[in-house]
């Protein structure tokens, strides 16, 4: 069989133990060296970003959505149809901040699409989203998206109907936003963890289960970083590298830390931190996370190591090669801090958003639809909606016709004011919940010790609360849990801001 372990914890200590234990056993053997380690400096403070002088640079690129054999059972497995923006798997943007995307999606698929991009804060009118920002793109028609990079960072973008399907099949790619580095690191690595829904013949399996999507997600049966099963890579030896590290996957959740070499946390879904040594870190489905690490001497090997599931699981093997590029402590320069709008916390309004399950008469009012009926095909647009409704938000559930016929917004806010929200998960499962065109600033949990810091993507586990901070910005932007089949069977609402 295929299948991974899909990790049924509820993200308490379990894995963290196990990991500590893991690494315990390793130095417990090497107690004496240890005695002799030098101490770690303490974190250097975020630099102020420096003035852009540069005239900011245009990028046209040209994304095809369309369907592409490729291999990901290996070389001697069978293909599988992706779909994908371009001949290879994730196409990766990369520009300066202050630079200006024109990004024309082709759509060559046999439905509409359109390109949300996550973590970016955009204009309203190019976040995305079918009915809501924009028409959708149907099939042969083209859309260009045109916008500057306000921020540096590890962003990524995606479709915003069908995603369970269109993100399935592949529908992925990377934007990575320099500028942020006061000194350049020897090398940079870029890990994308997805899961894929294929049976052994290459051909996709349901991409979503009601006994997932009204759990914890439907898991893959392949996991893969990069779309491979085993990642490798040579890396320089000595060297202090950039490893961009991005969880793209529909339901996963991940406690991340890295063997063979120390390692510290530098950005939290691109935006800059004072550098953290890393143990673990927990990611959502849609988390980023960069690290720096000093690769070993020659011959050495770093392993980036997933420790939720029940078997742990490699997402990266990196060898060492080549003389060393370093001698002396592990001491990374800053980054340069993000220049996102700064919260008023003493004057910020508070408003709460509990995150639940859908009520009886929502659901049974779905279960009365049925599929085949024309009318049925009407009311609901088969790509925006799913035929079941299982969460809510605040008791209310985004509804089956709502991206034709969009529902009241959870709130009204008010462009340029600030806002203090507390995210209460009253659920069994985790939700990573995504807040559209804003990037905001992570408070506290009443669960986790959490440092703050800035994010557009914060992991609410059960029976957590989680606050965070923002500004608001003008437009309708969503807010959703970005386990791909809860947003689509009801976690989902926007927010009017005008």
């Amino acid at each position: 069989m295929l299948r991974t372990g899909e990790g049924k914890r509820d993200g308490s200590s379990a894995m963290l133990t196990r990991r500590a234990a893991i690494v315990g056993l390793g130095a417990s053997l090497a107690a004496p060296a240890l005695l002799s380690l030098p101490r770690r400096p303490a974190a250097k403070p975020l630099l102020t970003p420096p003035t852009v002088s540069t005239p900011p640079a245009i990028h046209d690129v040209t994304l095809e959505a369309k369907a592409r054999r490729l291999k990901l059972l290996g070389k001697d497995g069978p293909e599988s149809t992706l779909w994908t923006y371009g001949d290879a798997l994730f196409p990766i943007l990369r520009l300066k901040r202050g630079d200006r995307l024109r990004a024309t999606l082709k759509n060559s698929l046999t439905e509409h699409t359109s390109i949300h991009w996550h973590g970016v804060r955009v204009p309203n009118d190019m976040d995305g989203v079918q009915y809501v920002t924009q028409k959708p793109v149907e099939p042969g028609e083209s859309f260009t998206y045109d916008f500057t990079l306000p921020d540096t960072g590890t962003f990524f973008f995606h479709p915003h109907c069908n995603e369970t399907g269109q993100v399935g099949h592949g529908l992925l790619g990377v934007v990575i936003v320099a500028g942020d580095e006061s000194e350049t690191f020897d090398d940079e690595v870029v890990i994308i963890a997805k899961d894929w829904r294929l049976a052994e013949d290459g051909s996709f399996l349901p991409f979503s289960t009601d006994s997932g999507a009204a759990r914890a997600g439907t898991f893959g049966t392949l996991r893969t970083a990069n779309g491979a099963k085993s990642f490798t890579r040579k890396v320089p030896a000595a060297a202090d590298l950039r490893l961009r590290l991005l969880n793209l996957d529909a339901t996963r959740m991940m406690d991340v830390g890295v063997e063979g070499a120390e390692a510290r946390i530098i950005a939290i879904d691109g935006n800059p931190v004072e550098a953290m040594p890393l143990d673990t870190w927990r990611m959502g489905a849609a988390s980023r996370l960069d690290l720096v690490l000093r690769t070993p001497k020659a011959g050495g090997k770093v392993r980036l190591r997933d420790y939720f599931p029940a078997e742990i699981f490699d997402l990266a093997e990196l060898e060492a090669e080549g003389p060393d590029r370093r001698a002396g402590p592990f001491d990374p320069a800053p980054l340069y801090a993000s220049q996102v709008p700064e919260p008023d916390l003493a004057r910020a309004e508070a408003q709460s958003f509990v995150f639940g399950a859908a009520s009886d008469a929502i659901a049974s009012f779905i279960d009365t639809l049925d599929p085949d009926d024309p009318l049925t095909k009407v009311i609901l647009d088969d790509l925006c909606t799913a035929s079941r409704t299982f969460w809510a938000i605040n008791k209310r559930s985004w509804p089956n016709d709502g991206h034709r016929n969009l529902p009241p917004p959870l709130a009204r806010l008010k462009p340029g004011e600030s806002y203090r929200f507390t995210l209460q998960n009253a659920t069994p499962h985790p939700h990573p919940i995504h807040l559209h065109g804003h990037t905001f600033k992570v408070l506290g949990s009443s669960k986790r010790k959490l440092p703050v810091h800035y994010a557009d993507t914060v992991l609410v586990l059960p029976k957590e609360r989680i606050e965070i901070a923002f500004v608001a910005a003008a437009g309708k932007w969503m807010f959703h849990c970005h386990i791909l089949e809860h947003l689509e069977t009801g976690m989902m609402g926007y927010f009017a801001n005008a």
